[in-house]
This record gives structure tokens, C-alpha cells and sequence, in this order.
């Protein structure tokens, strides 16, 4: 029972020409500038007939003097317009909410809207200056934090909700809250002497190259509720207090990052998931029983590459994997390249294997160098396995030369209608896509699904269909053919996607819910009509924030009726950062 007492991407590296050092000459600033601590350590060991614990505490708080001596932390620049990107305080405890516009349906499932997003410590992202350069976090990296809404119908049919909010509390969360300062080098963006030291001096003082995020998604299996980021195994989490429980190891079988979208296999209730790393292998996937105890099924894909994979596909019987050219290379950072790069003109391919499959049964489709980060929906189709994804024909984030000033860049690129010419180099926005590969042939059909005023990703289904050949899908997007005082979209809105029914052009029907001026969302789920017969029977929910007023919201609008006004309201009573993903898990509170 819950009462009110229970409590995008691709990234590069910014380098200078004049500041790229050989990995030779790095190890040589770095064993110099460590001499000082390095022979008080010899003196000390030597010294000291100390149990060893006491010697490796010592060489580690030699370390962190070394970092603060030579790394200073100053906050992360940002621009007005991305004040509803900065952190918020835990409000302490959920308590109810009565400024609420509308009624809520009868036949609403009662149960937890639940959103993740980036919520860092110590007042906002950082950045770093040294001795080596610059380093910085990028804007989907910062400790998650658990936004909740609680949908409770009491015995007169009345309907009670309750909000709260926590971060998610991971190993690095609570020894970074211990020390109270921020102690992790960001080690994304930057000078890449800048960001190579900061990876090894966070893998010798913490025993891991970043922090533990767990800030992108929420989702459930077999009755328990996990936050994800790619970065770490999952945490599980009470749904009902958002404590964090503990890692979900599948019962200690493994021990690698894990998916922020694992798919629920149709038919068997198996959940698919994927691990993908910067060492190798870089990537493998996983099988997890429909009871969630026990891996019944692991493969390593063989791949040359670390893909930053970021989605997966399932059908009644296949996996369906991405390998598209934007890769994470270490060696690349070490020789002064940057350590994220989209590459264009590299190959881009999507493997199909059977559930069980290993490397050798995967069947690969060559397809157009591309930016996909979320799928909308696969299925097979007779011969055909179709995927419907979200697609971008270039980075979606400026390159490395751009430094600090790819806001202004970004900025420039939105004040302009987006390109009608999508084989162009220049198109940055996302749009539904679909790929229809032939297992007996081997061909590939690609198209366009949409048009060219809207950018639109986060996508959403009606789960029940998940692997099936569904109707509908829905998505988050903004107006790009209106710009606003700084530079981005005026008007944000969601978008229902009639993905069976083709108009002009064989574009699929839209259908668009606009919001007020300069109001956005985030997190937006789709909750399905309890017994409903179709598959739009149900509403989409999702967290908004008015820029002008500086107030978040939850709206609640109808599916079938997508264009009228939201049925429901809710103001909510602190403001909620834009974040990640948003789930809607029914339950009976």
C-alpha cells in the first residue's frame, strides 16, 4: 500500500593539434609528475612493517593527494536556455498532489509512473583543468535519479497520487556522498591526454575507469524493478519506496555492462539483453529465464569493434543487433584520437541470430551508414525480418574542433529547416526508418518513414506487441521549423505513428500532440487500457516542464483521441529536470 509516508549520441573528444601527445610521451608526464608521491611511497614501504591493507590505504590517499594536486574540478558551462537540465534536491518523502486538471479515467490501471534521468552531484556536471589538458562529462552522464508518480484508486472510486523523488544509490554515489566533493576525473570529452589520465587514475584509486550512473531507464522482470545504464549491471530498486536494493548480477553468471533496453522475448516472457565494452569481447549477449534467476543462454558476436550499441530487437524467433559506425577505441585515445567517433563512411550492418544463436549463426545485412540509438519495434514478416527505428544520417553531436562552442553550433543548426535531402551529410535530425532484411535472399529495402518538420526519438509501444507486428508507435519530438530565443525548438509535442498505413510519398500517417510554447517532455510511456480490445486502447503519460514558468507537469492524454486536449493535468510540486526513459509499471497499490 502506498501512503503519503512512504517515501541521445555520439561524442568526440575536443583536441587541439597542439596538444596531442604521443602515449610514449604521456606515461612520461605522468611517471614525472608522480615522482614526488612514488618516493614517498618506496620511503614509506620500506620503512614500515605494516600489514598490507595499511600500506595500499596510504598508496591510495597518495593518489588522491597526486589527483588534487594536479586536476582542479570547476563546473561544467552551460546556457540559460538549459536550466532545466540542472539538478534538483530529494524532496525527502512522497506526499500527495492536489493541483490536478481533469479526471482521471475509471478504467486507468492503478500503478507507478516511473522516470530516470541524469541528476549529478555537488550542484551540476564538472569539468577539469591540469597539467595535461582539459577533460569534461558529457550531458547524459550524472547520477540517476528516480522521478515517481503513484496512481492509487481508494474504495469511492476516487483517486489519490503521491510524487517523490531519489537518487539512485549506487557504490561510487555513496562513497562520492561520504567525501562530499566530487572525486572521478570525467574522462569523455576533452584534451585526449587529459582524458587518458583521467581513466587511469580513476581505474587506480576506485578500480573502475567512470562512475556507476544507472541513470537512463526503469524496467521490470519477473516482478522486480531494476534502473540501468550501459555503463554497469542494473540496480534493483524498491518500486515503492525507490530505495536502491543492491547490482543484479543473474544470480553472479554476469559480471559485464548491461542494456538499458532489454526486450522481453514474445511468447516465452525471456528477457533478451546485451553487454557491450570497450575491451573485448566487445560485445555479447544474454538470455535471461522469464523467472529472472538464471542466464539460460550467452554468446560472444566475434565483433572487430566496440559499436556504442545502444538498443536491441527481438521477434518470435530472432535477436536482431546493431553494428553501426560510431565505436569507442581506446587504442584510438592513446595515439591522441579522439575516444567516441562516428565515422561516415564506415560500414554499417544489422545482424539477425536465432535466440540461442552464437557468432557464427548470425546472418548480417549491410545497410546506409547511419545514427541509431532506440528501436521502435521488429517482426517478422514472412520471409522478412522488418526493424523500425529512429535514425540520424550524420553525428548527432558536433565534432571535436567545435570544443566549448558546439552550443553555439547546435543553435545555428536549429534555426534552420531541417534538410529535405536525406541522403545529405548534413542531416542531423532523427526520423522513423524502416529496414525490411530477407533471410532467404539476403537483400535489404530501406526507407524514409516520415517527413522533414519534426525530429522525434524516445519511442514508445504498446508492450503487449513487443516483437509482434504491431500498428502504432508513439514518440517525443519537437518542431524544428520554428526556433526559439535561443536557437533550439519552440514547440515541443508527442507524435503517434500509424506504421501499417502509408500516405504521399509512402510516408506513414502522423498524428500530433503539440504542446504550449517552449514546453517540452521527457520520459513519455505508453499505458495500455486494461482488457482493451485494440492496440491503441490506452493513453500516453509523460512529465512536462513550461520554460517560460518554470513548471513541470504529468499529462495524461488519450491515444485514440491523440490530437485533443490531455484528459489530465497534474502540476506537480517541484521542479523535474529533463531526463531519460519513463515506464509505466501497473500494480495494485
Amino acid at each position: 500500500m502506498v501512503t503519503c509516508n512512504i517515501n541521445a549520441i555520439q561524442v568526440h573528444c575536443v583536441q587541439k593539434p597542439s596538444s596531442i601527445t604521443p602515449f610514449d610521451q604521456f606515461k612520461t608526464q605522468l611517471v614525472s609528475s608522480f615522482k614526488p608521491f612514488m618516493s614517498d611511497l618506496q620511503k614509506l614501504t620500506i620503512r614500515l612493517q605494516a600489514p598490507h591493507a595499511m600500506i595500499k590505504k596510504t598508496s591510495i590517499e597518495l593518489l588522491h593527494a597526486f589527483t588534487d594536486s594536479v586536476f582542479q574540478f570547476i563546473d561544467h558551462p552551460s546556457l540559460p536556455s538549459q536550466s532545466n537540465f540542472a539538478p534538483v534536491e530529494e524532496i525527502g518523502e512522497a506526499f500527495y498532489i492536489d493541483e490536478v486538471q481533469g479526471n482521471i479515467p475509471y478504467d486507468f490501471p492503478e500503478g507507478v509512473y516511473i522516470r530516470n534521468g541524469s541528476n549529478p552531484l555537488f550542484g551540476g556536471l564538472k569539468s577539469t583543468e591540469s597539467i595535461f589538458g582539459r577533460s569534461s562529462h558529457i550531458w547524459v552522464e550524472g547520477e540517476g535519479m528516480l522521478h515517481a508518480l503513484y496512481f492509487k484508486k481508494e474504495s469511492d472510486g476516487k483517486w489519490s497520487i503521491c510524487y517523490n523523488n531519489k537518487h539512485v544509490e549506487t557504490d561510487t554515489f555513496k562513497m562520492e556522498k561520504q567525501r562530499n566533493k566530487p572525486c572521478f576525473l570525467p574522462a569523455i570529452e576533452g584534451d585526449s591526454l587529459a582524458i587518458l589520465s583521467a581513466y587511469l587514475l580513476n581505474l587506480m584509486r576506485f578500480g573502475m575507469f567512470n562512475k556507476l550512473l544507472s541513470n537512463t531507464s526503469v524496467f521490470e522482470h519477473s516482478g522486480k524493478f531494476y534502473s540501468a545504464a550501459e555503463n554497469h549491471m542494473p540496480h534493483e530498486i524498491d518500486i515503492l519506496t525507490l530505495e536502491t536494493l543492491g547490482t543484479w548480477d543473474v544470480d553472479k553468471t554476469w559480471n559485464r555492462p548491461f542494456t538499458a533496453h532489454p526486450k522481453k522475448a514474445p511468447g516465452s516472457g525471456e528477457l533478451v539483453m546485451m553487454g557491450v565494452n570497450a575491451t573485448q569481447p566487445f560485445f555479447e549477449i544474454g538470455v535471461i529465464s522469464a523467472e529472472g534467476n538464471k542466464l539460460v543462454h550467452k554468446a560472444d558476436l566475434y565483433l572487430d569493434r566496440c559499436s556504442l550499441c545502444h538498443d536491441i530487437g527481438v521477434t518470435m524467433r530472432y535477436n536482431v543487433i546493431l553494428d553501426f559506425p560510431l565505436t569507442i577505441d581506446l587504442k584510438r585515445l592513446a595515439s591522441g584520437g579522439p575516444l567516441i567517433k562516428y565515422d561516415k563512411e564506415g560500414y554499417a550492418r544489422i545482424g539477425v541470430m536465432p535466440r540461442y544463436g552464437n557468432g557464427d549463426s548470425v546472418k548480417w545485412f549491410d545497410v546506409e551508414p547511419c545514427c541509431v540509438f532506440h528501436i521502435i519495434n521488429t517482426y517478422e514478416d514472412g520471409d522478412e525480418v522488418i526493424m523500425w527505428a529512429f535514425r540520424a544520417r550524420n553525428s548527432i553531436i558536433p565534432g571535436p574542433d567545435l570544443g566549448l562552442n558546439k552550443f553555439e553550433w547546435f543553435s545555428s543548426r536549429f534555426k534552420n529547416k531541417c534538410d529535405t535531402n536525406l541522403n545529405s551529410d548534413d542531416s542531423l535530425f532523427t526520423k522513423a526508418y524502416e529496414w525490411r532484411l530477407n533471410m532467404k535472399t539476403g537483400e535489404v529495402k530501406e526507407r524514409n518513414l516520415t517527413g522533414n518538420s519534426h525530429s522525434m526519438d524516445f519511442p514508445m509501444i504498446n508492450e503487449q506487441f513487443t516483437g509482434l507486428k504491431n500498428k502504432y508507435g508513439y514518440a517525443q519530438t519537437v518542431d524544428l521549423n520554428a526556433s526559439s530565443i535561443s536557437g533550439m525548438a519552440k514547440y515541443g509535442g508527442l507524435v503517434k505513428l500509424h506504421m501499417q498505413d502509408t500516405i504521399k510519398q509512402d510516408y506513414v500517417k502522423t498524428e500530433y500532440h503539440k504542446f504550449p510554447e517552449n514546453t517540452f517532455c521527457t520520459g513519455a510511456a505508453f499505458v495500455a487500457k486494461p482488457g482493451g480490445l485494440e492496440e491503441d486502447d490506452g493513453w500516453v503519460v509523460t512529465f512536462v516542464h513550461d520554460e517560460r514558468l518554470n513548471k513541470s507537469q504529468v499529462i495524461i492524454v488519450d491515444a485514440k483521441n491523440f490530437t485533443s486536449e490531455p484528459v489530465v493535468t497534474i502540476t506537480l510540486p517541484a521542479r523535474v529536470p529533463y531526463g531519460f526513459h519513463g515506464a509505466y509499471m501497473p500494480m495494485v497499490l
